[in-house]
C-alpha cells in the first residue's frame, strides 16, 4: 500500500478528526457510484479505505510511522554506503599512485648507494624541492619511516593508529609537528589525506579495515515490576517485524539502557548495529518504583496514627505485619529492607511504606467534639 498520509492528503502530525474528515472527503470523490465511467474507481476507493484503517487506529498508525522511519533510515544509510564506497575507490586509486611513487623512490635509493654520499645528498635535495611527494630517504629506510618523512610525524602516527583500528578523532584536519624541507611549518592535513595515508599503512601491514558499522536502534522496553523481580525474558517487537528477546538482569530499573549487540539496523556490506532497549516500567496497582526501591501506600486510622498499632501491608513476597509507631503522620514512612528490586551490587532495594492517615467513613461525634474543644483551648 502507498503512503496513507499521501493518499488522504494530510500531514504526518494530523489529528484524528482531521484524518477522518479527509477520508470522508476523499471517499466521496472517488466513490464508484460517482465515477461509473472509471474502471479504477473501485480499487482507488478501497485503497482510501485501507489508508484510513491504518491511520485511525493509534497502534497501527504508530507501527506504520516506525516502519516508515526505519525505511527512510535504511535508504539514507544505503546512500551513505554508496558514497563511502565511491570515496574509498578514489582513496584506493590515490594510494596506488603513492605506492608507485614510493616504489620509484626505493629504486632511486638503491641506485644512489653506488654514488658518492655528497652527490646522493644533492640529488635528494633537488628531488625534494622539485617533487616533495617523491622525496628519497637514506638507504635501508622502511616504508613507514618514509611515510613519516613525507607526510609528517603527527599525521603518520594518526594514520598508523587509524590503520590499526583506532577511531579518528573529531575534526577535519590534523596538525603536523614536523617542519617542511623549506624550513616552514607544514600545514595541517585534511582528514581525507589521513585516510589515504592509513590505506598505505594497511597495504604495508597486509591488513584490511573493519567493515563500517550500521547505526544503532533505540527502542522502549516496557516491563512490569513482576518481570524485574523474577528476572523474566521479554520479547521486543521491532518495526521490521523481527522479534528480539531481552533477558532482564540485576541492576535494571526505570531508565536503564540495555545494549543488544548486532540486533540493530542491518545493511548489506556493513556490520550490524546494536539495539538499545530503554527500560520503562508499566504502572503497577500496588507498587511505585524509585531507583531500586519499591514504594507502597498504607492507610491507617486516626487512633493508630496517635496511639500506634499493628497493620498488615502487601509486599512482593506476600502480606507482612508491621508495627506503626505512636504519633505517626502522613509524612512518615516505614522501610522494609531487602524487599525491592535487584540492584547491580548483588543486593536488593527496600520496600518503602508511605503512611496515610484517613478518617472514618462517617463523622464521629466524640472526635469532632474533642477537636472543637482543642481548637478553642478547652481540654476535657
Amino acid at each position: 500500500m502507498r503512503d496513507p498520509y499521501s493518499l488522504l492528503g494530510v500531514q504526518r502530525n494530523a489529528e484524528p478528526d482531521e484524518i477522518k474528515a479527509a477520508w470522508r472527503a476523499k471517499a466521496k470523490t472517488v466513490h464508484p457510484d460517482q465515477n461509473q465511467d472509471d474502471p479504477s474507481a473501485t480499487s482507488r476507493f478501497a485503497e482510501i479505505g485501507q489508508a484510513y484503517e491504518v491511520l485511525k487506529d493509534p497502534e497501527r498508525r504508530k507501527r506504520y510511522d516506525r516502519a516508515a522511519e526505519m525505511h527512510q533510515t535504511i535508504m539514507q544509510q544505503r546512500n551513505a554506503a554508496r558514497e563511502a564506497a565511491e570515496r574509498a575507490k578514489v582513496a584506493k586509486a590515490n594510494a596506488e599512485k603513492v605506492m608507485e611513487e614510493l616504489a620509484k623512490t626505493n629504486a632511486q635509493n638503491a641506485k644512489s648507494q653506488a654514488q658518492p654520499q655528497a652527490q646522493a645528498r644533492g640529488q635528494s635535495q633537488a628531488q625534494s624541492q622539485a617533487h616533495p611527494q617523491n622525496q628519497s630517504g637514506p638507504a635501508g629506510e622502511t616504508p613507514e619511516d618514509m611515510i613519516e618523512r613525507i607526510f609528517g610525524a603527527a599525521a603518520a602516527d594518526q594514520a598508523k593508529a587509524q590503520a590499526g583500528g583506532s577511531a579518528q578523532p573529531n575534526g577535519d584536519t590534523v596538525e603536523t609537528a614536523k617542519a617542511d624541507p623549506s624550513g616552514g611549518e607544514r600545514p595541517p592535513l585534511p582528514a581525507l589525506a589521513i585516510d589515504l595515508i592509513a590505506s598505505i599503512v594497511r597495504r604495508f601491514r597486509g591488513t584490511t579495515p573493519a567493515p563500517e558499522k550500521a547505526p544503532d536502534i533505540s527502542v522502549e522496553a516496557t516491563v512490569t515490576v513482576e518481570d524485574l523481580l523474577k528476572l523474566n525474558t521479554i520479547t521486543l517487537k521491532m518495526a521490521d517485524d523481527r522479534e528480539v528477546r531481552l533477558a532482564l538482569e540485576r541492576g535494571m530499573t526505570e531508565g536503564h539502557v540495555a545494549r543488544l549487540k548486532g540486533q540493530g539496523l542491518k545493511l548489506t556490506g556493513m556490520k550490524s548495529g546494536d539495539l538499545l532497549a530503554s527500560i520503562k516500567i508499566a504502572r503497577d496497582s500496588h507498587f511505585r518504583v524509585e531507583g531500586f526501591d519499591l514504594h507502597t501506600t498504607l492507610s491507617i486510622s486516626l487512633e493508630d496514627a496517635v496511639l500506634g498499632g499493628d497493620a498488615s501491608v502487601e509486599t512482593p513476597e506476600g502480606n507482612r505485619s508491621i508495627s506503626i509507631p505512636a504519633w505517626s503522620g502522613s509524612d512518615q514512612t516505614i522501610r522494609l529492607e531487602g524487599l525491592g528490586l535487584y540492584d547491580d551490587a548483588g543486593g536488593r532495594g527496600d520496600l518503602v511504606v508511605e503512611l496515610r492517615v484517613v478518617l472514618w467513613e462517617k463523622p464521629n461525634e466524640k472526635v469532632t467534639d474533642l477537636m472543637r474543644h482543642m481548637r478553642h483551648g478547652l481540654y476535657v
